[in-house]
């Protein structure tokens, strides 16, 4: 009985998941909605929106891949990985690959998030997150266009000249840095990583069965501490 009510008394808490993921990242896009399905069967979760740029710049890519046309060959491949594990396989990697322009680089579509957030919070930070994604990995837009952002703020509702000016901010990059300080700090070198209670990690895009068992280890976890 005495366990049932740590139980109880823990999911009756609020549980901070830190949520560290990037807009290029196709594994991100397939545990996005899982975490809204966990969020949604368990209110007690509140979701922290953390930035975790992959290829901060266009130089990046070009470092880690040798030329921008490798970068673009080799990312698809992930795509195509990613696809896989789904549970829509809303990925289009055969759009992607004739597209003219040069595959995106994190930092816009992270800005972008960061000042959704700032008009909305969390929810704001996600429900942007979300919609660049499908930009990025279903509609094959370049989210490295300005305007390509502007519409998705228009697209989930924001006030698009505040959204304009947080984007412009001179302070809104520090938000972003925050957060790769904080990934840093946790060892963090890939995404999507989910951290539960600032100790309980979770890398990768893990299927929704696996996500819940997680979850509720982290709550065994955190009644052991508080007995």
């Amino acid at each position: 009985m005495e366990e049932k009510q740590d139980m109880q008394h823990t999911q009756d808490q609020v549980i901070e998941i830190e949520f560290f993921h990037d807009v290029l990242c196709a594994w991100c896009y397939a545990l996005s909605p899982r975490m809204r399905r966990l969020v949604k069967e368990h209110p007690e979760i509140r979701v922290i929106h953390r930035a975790f740029a992959l290829a901060p710049t266009p130089e990046s890519l070009i470092r880690m891949f040798g030329s921008k046309e490798k970068a673009k060959e080799e990312i698809l491949n992930h795509w195509r990985a990613a696809n896989l594990n789904d549970d829509e396989h809303r990925d289009r990697p055969d759009l992607m690959e004739d597209k003219p322009f040069d595959y995106p680089y994190s930092m816009p579509g992270l800005v972008a998030c960061k000042a959704a957030e700032r008009q909305g919070g969390q929810q704001a930070h996600w429900d942007m997150f979300d919609r660049i994604q499908r930009a990025h990995l279903t509609e094959t837009q370049n989210i490295a266009d300005y305007n390509v952002l502007r519409q998705c703020a228009i697209d989930i509702g924001l006030d698009v000249q505040r959204w304009e000016e947080d984007y412009r901010s001179s302070t809104i990059i520090d938000e972003v840095r925050e957060d790769l300080s904080r990934a840093e700090a946790y060892g963090i070198t890939g995404v999507p990583t989910l951290v539960a209670a600032e100790q309980y990690a979770l890398v990768g895009a893990q299927k929704y069965e696996q996500l819940e068992r997680w979850y509720k280890e982290v709550l065994e976890q955190l009644v052991n501490e508080i007995r």
